[in-house]
């Protein structure tokens, strides 16, 4: 069975994600109006600038229309996407699309110049997955129905709650699509 899923085509590597998907062997398109949701089994909410990507969210009617595709539909969120979908961020007075019981700090790894690359373990995905860091958030704490993946130096950076994925770093970036096969999985087992 071949799911298809879109990737939010606002700001972020989307080709990377669709590229990714594809080679996961999901049907992947891009998403840039709200109507291009109705026939899809899943969503990626790519990284980019998370106050950015709200905005222009709100300006296509996207960001309604998310939050009415995930309330049955599976969404990965990586970077950017990982801070729209959490319930409460630091600094900020109140969430974007609250799907994720997690709280996040954004930017926590530093600006820019600190990008890093680092291997990860990250369960039920890979023992050595290469986490590529760009302005990274990180999860702070999870409430007990939200499973860790990963972690890395003691700060929770992967973590699944149902149908909803989410990663601090760049899975799409490592030429590595096996994050990207375990959500093509999730949204298959979804849509059985």
């Amino acid at each position: 069975m071949t799911v298809k899923i879109g990737v939010l085509a606002l700001q972020g590597a989307v080709s990377e994600h669709v590229k990714a998907l594809e080679k996961s062997g999901a049907q992947a398109v891009t998403v840039k109006h709200p109507e291009e949701l109705s026939d899809l089994d899943g969503l990626v909410l790519p990284g980019g600038e998370s106050t950015t990507m709200r905005r222009l969210m709100d300006r296509s009617g996207l960001f309604k229309a998310v939050k009415h595709f995930a309330k049955s539909k599976p969404v990965f969120g990586t970077c950017a996407g990982l801070i729209l979908m959490a319930k409460q961020i630091e600094g900020r007075k109140g969430p974007h699309l609250a799907l994720l019981d997690i709280d996040v700090k954004r930017n926590a790894f530093g600006s820019q110049v600190d990008s890093f690359q680092t291997t990860l373990q990250i369960k039920d995905v890979a023992e050595n997955f290469d986490g590529i860091f760009i302005r990274a958030p990180y999860i702070k704490s999870v409430e007990d129905n939200v499973q860790v993946l990963s972690t890395y130096e003691e700060h929770i950076v992967a973590c699944r709650q149902g149908r909803f994925l989410a990663c601090a770093f760049h899975p799409e970036l490592a030429g590595d699509s096996r994050f990207h096969d375990y959500f093509v999985k999730m949204v298959e087992n979804e849509k059985q």
